[in-house]
């Protein structure tokens, strides 16, 4: 049963140069109790999706047409009380940079405290002791002590903790998580991983992963979506994916993580190029200056969303074509 469903979302930022089309017409869904992971390099539209699904993209940006279904009821027709009420009591969000994420003039416990009375509606003291408890159960020391100190006086690894403390102290039913471990050392990294599967055994909730590490993937995805400037590539189940990519992004992608064994002067696969300007997109698909397999339809149009297996879809003339062979 989805929990979130996404359809035809197209965001733009309306810029003296032109239209940036940041998300162009993507569909996808995310069901009870499961990881999405979103996928792709930086700039081809991952966050843009995450403040669309909450309606908080920030000017000159707009929310073009699409629909964002929670639990059944379109998040970009809600009232604004209700869609406030929604993004802290069901909702949470984690983003990349815990920093900016935590008010710097105010102890860490004081910003829980104002999440428990106004999304749980506990008295004072009363969140004052659940934000004690909800910072040893992230994992943070002395949450007695912790509980007084201000962002700029933890590592960067406790300030992610009590980000998710805040984010999940609600019980949300959804948490979407956004690069929650980029700037943290791997140590930490699992840490962290760990924490977030922890707290969704302990609640139930599901996570939307937007993430460019595929090793963070393969730990935590049910399923994946490739994203590349603003469109959806291919989606399915992670191991489908990774055992078996049908979109040249996708393989490329795959080709680029380091395999165990590899010596120290075999080259690391990639791919060419990069992500093109999104005021100047290529015509047709726009992966193809860099596909060593595009053709000259792949410069002409942009390809249909086809399923290419069991819960998988994929966005190439190639798997259009191998679809049309095999019928």
């Amino acid at each position: 049963m989805s929990l979130l469903r996404i359809e035809d979302l197209a965001t733009s930022f309306f810029l003296e140069e032109g239209e940036l089309k940041a998300v162009d017409g993507v569909t996808f869904d995310v069901r009870e109790g499961e990881t999405v992971a979103l996928v792709g390099e930086s700039g081809c539209g991952k966050t843009i999706v995450a403040l669309s699904i909450l309606d908080l993209v920030p000017s000159p940006g707009r929310i073009k047409r699409g629909r964002v279904m929670f639990r059944h009821e379109n998040l970009l027709r809600a009232p604004p009380e209700k869609l406030r009420l929604t993004r802290g009591q069901e909702i949470g969000i984690v983003f990349q940079e815990p920093g900016a994420a935590l008010n710097p003039v105010y102890p860490i416990g004081k910003q829980i405290v104002e999440m428990l009375q106004l999304h749980r509606g506990m008295l004072k003291l009363e969140a004052e002791r659940e934000a004690v408890r909800l910072l040893g159960s992230v994992g943070i020391p002395q949450p007695e002590k912790r509980v007084k100190t201000y962002p700029f006086e933890l590592s960067g690894g406790m300030r992610q903790r009590a980000v998710i403390a805040i984010a999940t102290c609600t019980h949300p039913r959804l948490l979407i998580a956004d690069e929650p471990t980029t700037a943290l050392d791997v140590t930490v990294q699992a840490e962290i991983l760990d924490l977030m599967q922890h707290l969704q055994d302990e609640h139930g909730m599901a996570i939307l992963l937007i993430t460019h590490d595929l090793g963070v993937v393969a730990q935590m995805a049910d399923r994946m979506l490739v994203m590349y400037t603003g469109k959806l590539f291919e989606t399915g189940p992670t191991k489908d994916l990774f055992e078996d990519p049908k979109h040249p992004y996708t393989t490329g992608l795959m080709d680029s993580i380091p395999k165990i064994g590899a010596g120290r002067d075999e080259p690391l696969e990639g791919i060419r190029g990069s992500v093109p300007d999104l005021l100047d997109l290529p015509e047709g698909c726009t992966f193809h200056p860099r596909c060593d397999l595009a053709y000259v339809d792949c410069e002409q149009a942009f390809p249909e969303e086809i399923k290419v297996g069991i819960g998988r879809t994929c966005a190439c003339f190639r798997s259009i074509k191998h679809s049309v062979e095999l019928r």
